[in-house]
């Protein structure tokens, strides 16, 4: 018998990390935990630079207008073809609800009220995110993935002011006209249908909404789309500029500029309104 043949046989003992393994997930926790945060500094610095840069020479005023004409185009057939069925939907709905409580001459004031302020805003804000902002961020991850950004840093170019600048505000100047067809386009189609439909009278339904509206409920709206068409060009911009993983990586930017562009704004929504309501005393109080 050799001493070989009295060992005892081994024994399968469980893997343990090493200390450098420990060490990368220790480093990796709080990393994962702070990109939201990151995601959110980056953002807001690219929204200082271009609120910046709005005002500095050159201003790229063809670019400007090619965008502003690109996304007024995408926008304003699906807007007005919106907010007939929006404003209708919210005249019924309000209509019925006066009729229950009695108080069916004030139908037209609060309907409108309703659209002006609130659907309005954000049906255009919607849209044009949806619709040019997706485009907006598609353009520039293209051109990311293709290191045409990188090329105009390296000859001295600006990409924000060059590119982001001229978008940005576009996206800011189509809001606000759309906002005003949509104000009117959406009060015209519940005036229809609370009339038509629900048998209302079109001197009650004016008179109404003279006695509730008041002329900041229009600078309020305004300043929604100004503010949502902003924060709209932003995000676009921000996912263009920064995709992961070639071209599949910018068609994932584009859904989430989409998905963070619709959580903003109804925020900032929630935000505004809240302000409002507390600045301005509504009308006879």
């Amino acid at each position: 018998m050799t001493a070989a043949a009295h060992r005892p046989p081994a024994q399968d003992t469980p893997a343990q990390d090493t200390p450098a393994q420990n060490d990368t997930s220790t480093r990796n926790a709080p990393t994962r935990l702070l990109a939201p945060l990151r995601e959110t500094g980056r953002l807001f610095a690219l929204a200082v630079t271009v609120a910046r840069d709005m005002f500095r020479r050159p201003f790229q005023f063809r670019e400007f207008v090619e965008q502003f004409w690109f996304v007024a185009s995408v926008t304003i057939l699906p807007a007005a073809l919106v907010s007939i069925p929006f404003g209708a939907v919210i005249a019924l709905q309000v209509g019925s609800l006066t009729q229950q409580l009695g108080a069916q001459s004030f139908t037209g004031g609060a309907s409108v009220l309703a659209v002006i302020q609130q659907a309005s805003p954000l049906i255009v804000a919607l849209l044009i995110s949806g619709a040019g902002g997706s485009a907006i961020c598609a353009d520039l991850g293209s051109r990311k993935i293709r290191e045409e950004l990188d090329a105009m840093e390296v000859m001295g170019v600006s990409p924000v002011q060059r590119l982001v600048v001229p978008r940005v505000l576009a996206t800011m100047l189509v809001a606000v006209l759309l906002n005003g067809m949509v104000s009117v386009v959406g009060t015209l189609g519940g005036y229809f249908f609370n009339v038509i439909m629900q048998d209302g009278t079109p001197g009650a339904y004016l008179a109404s909404f003279s006695a509730l509206a008041q002329l900041p409920d229009l600078w309020i709206s305004e300043i929604k789309a100004l503010i949502f068409g902003f924060l709209a060009g932003i995000v676009a911009a921000h996912r263009g500029l920064n995709p992961r993983g070639g071209p599949k990586g910018v068609g994932d930017a584009v859904n989430q500029s989409v998905v963070i562009t619709f959580l903003l704004l109804f925020f900032v929504n929630m935000v505004l309104t809240a302000i409002y309501l507390q600045i301005v005393p509504a009308k006879g109080a």
